[in-house]
């Protein structure tokens, strides 16, 4: 009898506890306007999250958490005093067009507000799910780490973006690899995108990331990624290993800490991106409608275009009377060159000035009779620097690049996302919009939404683009045709295209000097629609252009911002079609990785009428010969469908007017 009453007791027990477990736990869901993502949000002793897209469970019991400096973690034990919702569909207009002149931002929001004064809000879209922290503290804060977790509910595949350490330009070829084949040693930054079904694509990343560092992923058990992040950086030194100048400078002595915060802010925004068709990750803009509104008023004076410009081509200019060089005689040709095809700028790369004092100029080079000459022919001059001698003298130096008529900067080396490059990155896009300065950022991560908040940043790097052929073979097609589909959803991509020179894999060489590119023609040209940067560089030789008039008279035509963008196509890594917009002009590119295909082109998107098409497209002898094209002019309609043939690493791209009858 007192074994029975003993039993009965512990059975009560557990039970009270159970019961109390349950009371204690708080589920939400928040869902996507169509009903199609369900965001589940756990509020236990640990908040985790769940997505659920199409009634396939995708990501589960995915944990967030930030740990403070006294060990208090904002995510234990928590207590919800309140929860608050919203539905928003509006149209946002952006200052600079990258994919089309209005966005429509519609999402359901759920905040959840703690006790611990701090708020998570959470959001689904009908194209991904994104959440952040808000902090309400009246004290500063230390950060001491953040928890993201992403765990996947099946073995998963993923592009892996590898990366070594921190200290990096964030250009990596992506490794399709098993998720739980990875581990915590394993590094990539962002964006990552996983295959974690057949139907399903997920690609992560983050945006609205001002003073704080950048996040980074590594995988951990099982089918999981694990968010990581540079610590603070509390005194940087010159890395004479790789260079004597100021080129690599990296974090000497770090913090145990990742940021130094106000203690009233928001914190960035973990995005999952959702992708059932890769079409869909070509269209999401999620990165720019979740990032901090525009503090720059009046952009009249943005002007996006294309740029001539002098690095990778090794300023090989030739059938001239002058010595070609880092000199005015040589960039006066590069002036002369980009007014011929309505060229906006041409950009002064390194050499200019003495690496160390950005305001010592060369003195083979007259910068401001540089500047002077392009005005009179309608060209900007933009000026190469590295971020830490820009930074020494960063007010001096802008004034005096603004008094000389400078239009912009390029700004290159930074190498790092810690909180204090990050925080750097927004004083130049600041000090720079109160001069009217663009800037292009290089030696750089992956954009995180400066380009909302500062649209005078049109570009940046972060991608391994076309320098790379100047010194390796791995810039095939089919990384070209990868890269839309994961780099590009984060945002802007300064890749560089352009080249005059082409070859097909076999007869492809590596060259310092004279740089070449893998593919055909028509698959450089192609890159000026399908790939996104209002400020896009042209890399090739400008004596290579004008020989090559028809194809440069081509690309002066195509836009570097858009109206209004339509997949048509889409494969990542095998192929993809894509047709912009601008001035009621059409421009369809088209891009393929190393198979030979057909693609059908269904023009069906035009208004009724009649149209003019110019087409490039790979010529009978490209698979053998890649520099080889046939340009193509003839009448359509919307009622066509036009069957694109593409060689190896072929192209194709096509003009759209309206005909004048």
């Amino acid at each position: 009898m007192k074994t029975l009453k003993k039993t009965n007791l512990h059975l009560g027990l557990l039970l009270i506890f159970f019961f109390c477990k349950i009371a204690f736990s708080q589920e939400y869901t928040v869902s996507s306007p169509d009903k199609k993502i369900d965001f589940k949000i756990s509020v236990k002793d640990k908040i985790t999250y769940s997505v659920i897209i199409d009634e396939e469970h995708i990501l589960e019991k995915s944990s967030l958490s930030l740990t403070l400096s006294d060990k208090k973690v904002l995510g234990n034990i928590p207590k919800v005093i309140k929860e608050k919702r919203n539905a928003i569909d509006q149209l946002l207009y952006p200052q600079l067009r990258v994919k089309s002149k209005e966005v429509r931002d519609y999402f359901n929001e759920l905040t959840l507000v703690f006790k611990e004064n701090y708020k998570i809000h959470f959001r689904a879209y009908n194209n991904g799910v994104a959440y952040r922290f808000e902090t309400n503290f009246k004290e500063d804060l230390i950060i001491r780490s953040e928890e993201a977790n992403f765990n996947f509910e099946k073995e998963t595949k993923v592009y892996f973006s590898r990366e070594k350490e921190f200290f990096s330009h964030n250009e990596r070829l992506y490794e399709l690899s098993d998720l739980d084949t990875l581990s915590l040693d394993d590094l990539a930054s962002l964006p990552v995108l996983v295959k974690p079904s057949n139907k399903i694509k997920v690609l992560i990343t983050e945006t609205g990331l001002l003073d704080y560092p950048g996040m980074w992923l590594t995988g951990g058990e099982k089918s999981n990624l694990q968010a990581t992040f540079p610590v603070y950086a509390l005194e940087v030194k010159k890395d004479s290993s790789r260079w004597k100048d100021d080129r690599s400078i990296r974090v000497s002595k770090a913090a145990d800490y990742i940021a130094k915060v106000k203690g009233d802010r928001t914190y960035p925004w973990r995005i999952i991106c959702v992708s059932r068709k890769d079409e869909d990750l070509l269209t999401n803009q999620l990165t720019y409608q979740l990032a901090e509104p525009s503090k720059i008023e009046n952009a009249s004076w943005i002007k996006p275009g294309k740029v001539a410009w002098d690095w990778w081509n090794f300023n090989n200019i030739y059938g001239v009377d002058f010595k070609a060089g880092v000199n005015t005689d040589t960039y006066k040709y590069y002036i002369d060159f980009a007014s011929k095809y309505g060229i906006e700028y041409i950009l002064l790369d390194e050499g200019w000035y003495k690496l160390g004092d950005v305001l010592d100029i060369m003195p083979d080079i007259d910068v401001k009779e540089l500047i002077k000459y392009g005005e009179s022919k309608n060209v900007g001059v933009i000026l190469w620097v590295t971020w830490s001698s820009l930074d020494q003298k960063l007010q001096e130096a802008l004034d005096e690049f603004k008094n000389w008529g400078a239009k912009g900067v390029k700004v290159d080396f930074m190498q790092r996302d810690d909180q204090w490059m990050v925080e750097y990155y927004e004083r130049v896009a600041k000090e720079c919009a109160r001069r009217e300065l663009l800037v292009n950022f290089h030696g750089s991560y992956k954009p995180s939404g400066l380009r909302r908040t500062y649209p005078n940043v049109l570009t940046r790097e972060g991608v391994k683009g076309a320098e790379n052929n100047k010194w390796a073979d791995y810039i095939t097609p089919t990384h070209n045709v990868t890269l839309p589909f994961i780099r590009m959803v984060a945002g802007p991509m300064d890749y560089t295209p352009g080249a005059m020179v082409n070859a097909q894999k076999e007869n492809f060489a590596i060259s310092w000097n004279r740089p070449m590119s893998m593919g055909t023609r028509c698959h450089q040209i192609a890159m000026y629609i399908v790939y996104e940067s209002p400020l896009q560089m042209l890399c090739d030789s400008p004596s290579n252009y004008l020989k090559e008039d028809e194809t440069t008279k081509f690309i002066s035509k195509i836009p570097t911002v858009w109206e209004e963008t339509k997949v048509l196509n889409a494969s990542i890594g095998e192929y993809l079609t894509i047709a912009r917009k601008s001035n009621e002009k059409w421009f369809i590119g088209a891009m393929a990785n190393e198979k030979q295909r057909s693609l059908n082109i269904d023009l069906s998107f035009l208004e009724e009428g009649k149209y003019t098409i110019e087409i490039f497209q790979d010529g009978v002898n490209a698979e053998r010969y890649a520099s080889d094209y046939k340009r193509v002019i003839k009448e359509v309609s919307g009622k066509d469908v036009i069957t694109a043939e593409l060689v190896s690493g072929g192209g194709w791209a096509a003009i759209i007017s309206k005909s004048n009858d």
